[in-house]
């Protein structure tokens, strides 16, 4: 393969419509925080979800159908584009090769970074946690004593996509899109039980800005998970949504 792609390399390249992740094995916790950080939060349209909530996973990745395996985290709030339940991704880190960057980030609008991420399960116990700089700003602990037959439906992850302007003034160059994503998972076993949740504070990944309220519940999932295509739902004004667009990458404004 060269830098120029020939149309028979394209053409199986766009064949691939969906990214199948086989036997994912996932840890996370549900937790309520304050309506008001979701709502500082959550950029326009979305807005919280009629019961404001968060969700972090951990997950080990044995098998998918772009390449070798690997590890991936993430922190999600409940929200809605009009009527329609979904979650907005403050951020995913990722433990991985480069390309798995651009897939999540560019195609989709994932705010992927680069992590050291740990995953494991003992028995009924599991354990897991997140570090980027130096800082473990995550971690997660959880005590499974149950089972669920299956997960509650799920609506669509929205996400941003946009190219950041080349003259280096405030905006972007071209539109700015609101889209969304669904990935449906195919539960071949789910553990339920307590959490002990730590975040700590890390400016480059300031995930205790969303401060937990109420644990939930804990979970350890695993399943074959299938990300389908997404799809532009309409363009955004992009002067309103240039203050959260740094979630996506190490925010550095001089010293």
């Amino acid at each position: 393969m060269g830098f120029v792609k020939t149309r028979q390399e394209l053409e199986k390249y766009y064949s691939i419509k969906d990214r199948k992740f086989i036997g994912a094995k996932m840890m996370g916790v549900l937790f309520e925080t304050k309506p008001e950080i979701v709502k500082r939060l959550l950029p326009e349209p979305l807005v919280p979800a009629d019961a404001p909530g968060a969700m972090i996973f951990i997950a080990q990745y044995p098998e998918t159908n772009l390449g070798p395996g690997y590890r991936e985290a993430a922190l999600f709030l409940r929200c809605k584009y009009g009527n329609e339940p979904g979650t907005y991704c403050l951020e995913m880190p990722i433990q991985s090769e480069e390309s798995r960057l651009y897939n999540g980030r560019d195609i989709f609008g994932f705010p992927k970074k680069i992590a050291e991420i740990h995953l494991e399960k003992n028995g009924p116990a599991a354990s897991g946690w997140v570090e980027r700089k130096g800082i473990k700003f995550l971690e997660l602990k959880v005590n499974l004593t149950g089972r669920l037959p299956g997960l509650p439906p799920s609506g669509p992850n929205f996400l941003f996509k946009g190219m950041p302007k080349i003259d280096l003034t405030p905006g972007f160059d071209g539109p700015l899109f609101l889209c969304k994503q669904q990935t449906e998972v195919e539960v071949q076993s789910l553990e339920i039980g307590s959490a002990e949740l730590i975040l700590r504070p890390s400016d480059s990944d300031p995930w205790a800005e969303v401060e937990p309220v109420k644990i939930m519940a804990g979970f350890f999932l695993v399943s074959n998970n299938t990300m389908l295509p997404g799809k532009v739902i309409k363009e955004v004004d992009g002067e309103a949504y240039l203050p959260y667009y740094f979630k996506i990458t190490d925010f550095f404004a001089g010293k």
